[in-house]
This record gives C-alpha cells, sequence and structure tokens, in this order.
C-alpha cells in the first residue's frame, strides 16, 4: 500500500464525516425516547465489542498500561465529558450550529499548545484564534438580557476535545492509539455505569425542559424504539473511526485534515432531510469565519511546523 495515498485518503476521512454526520442525526433524532448516559454507554459498548472484535481478528498486540496515568485519566475524562456536551447541545441546536461552533476546536489547541506544549504561537495565529473566535460569536448571537447558557455547550465540548487531543499529542510517544481508545472506553463504561447507579431511576427528573431531561430522565423506559437506534449509531460511529484512522495512515496528515470541515457540510444536508432545518444567513457567516481561521491555523503550524493535531484523532 502507497503511504501516501492522497486521494484515497480523502475519500476516507470524507467518509467518516459523512458517517459520524450520520451518528448526530441520530442522537438528535432519538434524545427524547432515552437518557443521555444510556445512549452514551450504549454507544461505548457497542464500540468496544467491535474493536475487540478487530483485535480478536488481526491478532494486533496492545496493553492497557499508560506511561501518563494522571494524564490519561485527565484525557479520558475530558474526551467523556467533551461529548457529553456535545450530545446536549444536538437537543436543541440544529445540526449546522452545532458543528460549526465544535470546529473552534483548533483555536483551544493553539492556546493549550502554547501554555502546556510551550510551543510558539505568532501575532499571527494568535490574530487568526481571535478572529476565530468572533466566529463563534456570530453564531451563537449572545443577548446579554437573554442568553441561553446551554449554547455553550459544543463550545465547551471544543475545549474539552482540544485538551483531550493536546494530551494525546503529548503521551503518543509511548501510549499508541489502540491502548488510548481501549482506555476511554473502560472509563466511559466505567462512569456511565456510576451514573446509573446514582440517577438511573429518574429521581432527579425533576424538569420540564426537554434537554435536562434528557441528561436526568430514568434509564430504560423505552429501549424497544431507543436501543436500535442506538446500535446503528455504535456501529456508524465504528466505520466512521475507521475511515478516519485508514485516512491518517495511507495520506498525508497536512491534506486530509482540511476535509474534516467537510462535516459542516454533510451536517447542513442532514438537519435539511431529516429535520427541515435551514441554517440561518448568521450561521453561514460564522461557520465560514470559523473553517477559515481553522485553515489558516492549520497552514501556519505547517509553516512552522508545529503540528498541534494528532495524526489519528479521536471522537
Amino acid at each position: 500500500m502507497q503511504t501516501n495515498d492522497n486521494t484515497r485518503g480523502i475519500l476516507f476521512i470524507m467518509t467518516g464525516m459523512a458517517f459520524f454526520s450520520i451518528q448526530d442525526s441520530l442522537i438528535k433524532f432519538i434524545f427524547e425516547d432515552i437518557a443521555l448516559f444510556e445512549l452514551y454507554l450504549g454507544r461505548t459498548l457497542i464500540q468496544a465489542t467491535i474493536l475487540i472484535s478487530f483485535f480478536l481478528i488481526t491478532k494486533k498486540k496492545f496493553t492497557l498500561k499508560t506511561h501518563y496515568p494522571f494524564l490519561t485519566l485527565l484525557r479520558v475524562v475530558c474526551f467523556f465529558f467533551g461529548f457529553a456536551f456535545f450530545y446536549v447541545s444536538l437537543t436543541f441546536m440544529s445540526l449546522a450550529m452545532v458543528s460549526a461552533l465544535f470546529f473552534s476546536c483548533p483555536f483551544f489547541m493553539s492556546m493549550f499548545a502554547k501554555f502546556f506544549l510551550k510551543e510558539q504561537i505568532g501575532i499571527r495565529r494568535w490574530s487568526a484564534i481571535i478572529v476565530g473566535f468572533i466566529g463563534v460569536l456570530i453564531v451563537l448571537n449572545p443577548t446579554i438580557e437573554d442568553f441561553n447558557f446551554f449554547k455553550l455547550a459544543p463550545v465547551g465540548c471544543a475545549l474539552c476535545y482540544a485538551c483531550s487531543m493536546t494530551i494525546t499529542k503529548y503521551t503518543s510517544d509511548k501510549d499508541n492509539i489502540y491502548t488510548q481508545m481501549t482506555l476511554l472506553y473502560i472509563f466511559a463504561t466505567l462512569a456511565s455505569v456510576l451514573i446509573f447507579v446514582v440517577s438511573g431511576n429518574g429521581q432527579f427528573n425533576n424538569f420540564s425542559d426537554p434537554t435536562l431531561q434528557f441528561i436526568f430522565r430514568e434509564w430504560f423506559t423505552n429501549p424497544m424504539v431507543s436501543w436500535p437506534y442506538v446500535f446503528v449509531m455504535g456501529v456508524v460511529a465504528s466505520i466512521s473511526f475507521f475511515c478516519v484512522f485508514s485516512a491518517y495512515s495511507i495520506a498525508s496528515p497536512s491534506i486530509i485534515s482540511l476535509f474534516e470541515y467537510s462535516y459542516i457540510i454533510f451536517a447542513m444536508i442532514a438537519g435539511y432531510i431529516l429535520f427541515e432545518s435551514v441554517p440561518v444567513p448568521r450561521t453561514l457567516i460564522g461557520a465560514t469565519i470559523i473553517i477559515a481561521a481553522g485553515v489558516y491555523i492549520y497552514f501556519r503550524e505547517r509553516v512552522r511546523n508545529q503540528m498541534i493535531a494528532t495524526d489519528t484523532p479521536n471522537r
């Protein structure tokens, strides 16, 4: 196999982003019939089963031992709660808006790289970060009198994701991607089970707001309806991971990573087909600014040979 097959890599990465948009659409479709961490547990178990099957079939060796126990724990905590924020945001925001705000993560990655990895960030990249956050503000359209702080959920996801990926960059010299993924699944399973023990019978669900009900409702109230979707979601997510991992394995990261922004386009298409949701001009303008700033930051990293993003991103 060629080590730099960019054409196939682009096809893989765009396929992965398309499947991710399907997964997120399913979350938005079933959130009224399932609890947040019930969904998280189901998706994690299915993905873990597929990953274990992959290990058995390929006889690939891996270890649960990590050389960075504290950073690994911090990483999986950030990842777990980061995508809890993402799932919550899908209950009341359009797919286009959520995806646009999520792609603010390169701005946080650059900031973390400056303060924690001691990488040099010049005035040009700082300017791009500022412009990118202006795009975030345009999408959010905040008002002092009537601002819904839940709208910050995708930005919170981007912040947690950036923290997780910065740690991944630091620890990947000794911990391989399979070890990191396996530890993530183990933590997500244990954390979800703990949440079920504490609040799985819905005793804290005293809310009428659909988003808060999604977080606190009783588990397993409608499994015949919701769990087939969860199963499909786990399979779709695994296909997405396979496509992304394959893309970064066979092609140049400097080229294919830019095509991750195709997720925003697929999210807009899925939102229109499934929910008849058309992005407002403000969302389109803000998303364009965010993408432009993110692409500029990426090229500045290439010029300075400081790749902040890892070669095998997780989601």
